[in-house]
């Protein structure tokens, strides 16, 4: 089917843009955009997840309020015949100018929560390593991402109530994936399955400051073997300086006692050019994505099929031990940042499975 993606040049495989190169159903291709303020009162999370081999495209927002309730809406529908509409009813993704500003819009809907939000770069994009593992001989993951930092303008009503999101109080991370997802939110059924790890931890941070930014992204086994590692020191967009690529990261984070959430700590981040940087991070806000349809809540998991179109929403009492319990695992967790004199802001993902003695963690 011919769709407005194919008047560019720009083909890659024999076939039009409503389909990819492969015939697996984890193929996916995602968005995630944070935008927060810098006193950690708002905290903002949407995004967008394509599944061309599933016939789905589904959004959704996580929208979390001075850390006492966090407010979320998700939506599905069928991705064909509208293939090169980023757009599942009163949700839109809007590329303004390709690397540099982005809208996302939220229309008036029966839930109570809108928004028009335009995410401004203000660093370099990032291109992460390829992602990709094996397991007796089967992909289990073949990802492309690149990552960005900006600020953020524009609007959000929550009900009732506006909040004024503006370049000079809000900052913005955002990411975009593309390929073979690992799990892909697929059941697999007659499929042997798959080992479970002793011990795995996943770490992802993502910062600015005013004249540069750092990313990183590492996987571990319980002793701290890293199976994938890659990162970056980026610079303003009109800097014309180069990235600086990062070798290694020593991260000592704290966490909480009842869950395994970071509350503190820093990372030790190592550069090509022999130069390290010890960043001191200090949490301002959480949000939930769990509740925007990551590994699935009440209800509402990435990439299944819910119908031609399907639109809900839950509300998530954050002083509430158990309710967070329930939606806590892949968190964003919005950070201070210190490296010397310098304060910057950013994302800090954290995920400990089983055991990682490092952490004080022995097993599930």
């Amino acid at each position: 089917m011919i769709t407005k993606y194919d008047e560019f040049l720009c083909h890659q495989v024999v076939s039009t843009f409503d389909s990819v190169g492969t015939s697996a159903r984890e193929w996916t291709e995602r968005i995630w955009v944070s935008a927060h303020d810098t006193t950690g009162q708002c905290h903002f999370v949407a995004g967008f997840g394509i599944y061309p081999n599933r016939n789905v495209i589904d959004a959704y927002v996580c929208f979390a309020v001075d850390g006492k309730v966090q407010h979320n809406v998700r939506a599905s529908r069928e991705l064909h015949p509208k293939t090169d509409e980023v757009s599942v009813g009163p949700f839109s993704y809007d590329i303004i100018e390709p690397l540099k500003k982005l809208r996302l819009t939220l229309e008036d809907n029966e839930h109570d929560l809108s928004y028009e939000i335009d995410f401004e770069a203000t660093m370099q994009a990032h291109e992460e390593d390829t992602q990709f593992s094996m397991s007796k001989g089967r992909t289990v993951e073949n990802v492309k991402r690149y990552v960005q930092v900006g600020r953020a303008n524009g609007w959000i009503k929550c009900e009732g109530k506006t909040f004024q999101v503006n370049r000079e109080n809000w900052r913005a991370e955002r990411d975009h994936s593309w390929g073979v997802r690992h799990g892909g939110f697929v059941a697999e059924n007659n499929v042997q399955p798959k080992d479970i790890p002793v011990g795995y931890v996943y770490n992802f941070v993502l910062t600015q400051f005013d004249n540069w930014g750092v990313a990183y992204h590492v996987r571990e086994n319980e002793n701290g073997e890293a199976s994938h590692f890659c990162g970056a020191e980026y610079y303003p967009t009109d800097s014309g300086k180069e990235a600086l690529k990062v070798t290694n990261v020593d991260h000592n984070f704290t966490f909480r006692s009842d869950m395994r959430q970071v509350n503190g700590g820093e990372a030790t981040i190592h550069t090509e050019d022999g130069s390290s940087k010890t960043l001191s991070f200090k949490p301002l806000s959480v949000n939930y994505i769990v509740a925007g349809g990551y590994f699935g809540y009440k209800g509402f998991i990435h990439a299944d099929w819910l119908g031609e179109f399907f639109m809900d929403s839950v509300k998530i009492d954050l002083t509430d031990p158990q309710a967070v319990q329930e939606v806590s695992f892949l968190d964003d967790v919005m950070c201070e940042i210190r490296c010397g004199d310098e304060v910057g802001y950013g994302i800090v993902e954290m995920v400990v499975v089983g055991k990682y003695p490092k952490y004080g963690y022995q097993g599930y």
